[in-house]
């Protein structure tokens, strides 16, 4: 059993379920989502409103991932209409510590990216001609 984790938690094998998490979890919406639930619970139209560009159909599809993974919980009250209500879990909390991370280190390197990109994008440019 124990080499069977060893495996799943091999983000290098193409097979690994710790590489499908990977995937799941390090996208843009997840990203997001996780940053903005932060310490709070949010319902689902709280949450589209604040993660600006995110589709009904994106965002559905994202939460049930990080459900699915354990990073949300959700919470469905039997209310008319439903009202159903998004935190993060301790796992999901965890995590968000990464994602803030992320985020400083991004703000932090901006300049440097932008400035690399305007390189990359001169020099495909050129080599285009």
């Amino acid at each position: 059993m124990e080499t069977e984790q060893a495996e799943d938690g091999d983000v290098t094998r193409a097979d690994s379920l710790a590489r499908e998490i990977f995937s799941g979890v390090a996208n843009k919406w997840a990203l997001l989502i996780i940053n903005v639930l932060g310490s709070r619970t949010l319902r689902f139209t709280e949450l589209r409103a604040e993660v600006e560009g995110i589709s009904h159909k994106m965002l559905t599809q994202t939460l049930r991932g990080l459900e699915r993974d354990g990073v949300v919980h959700r919470t469905v009250y039997a209310t008319v209409p439903p009202r159903v209500d998004y935190r993060l879990t301790e796992a999901g909390a965890a995590l968000r510590d990464t994602v803030n991370g992320m985020c400083a280190w991004t703000r932090r390197h901006l300049g440097e990216i932008e400035a690399a990109r305007r390189r990359f994008a001169e020099r495909e440019h050129g080599a285009a001609q």
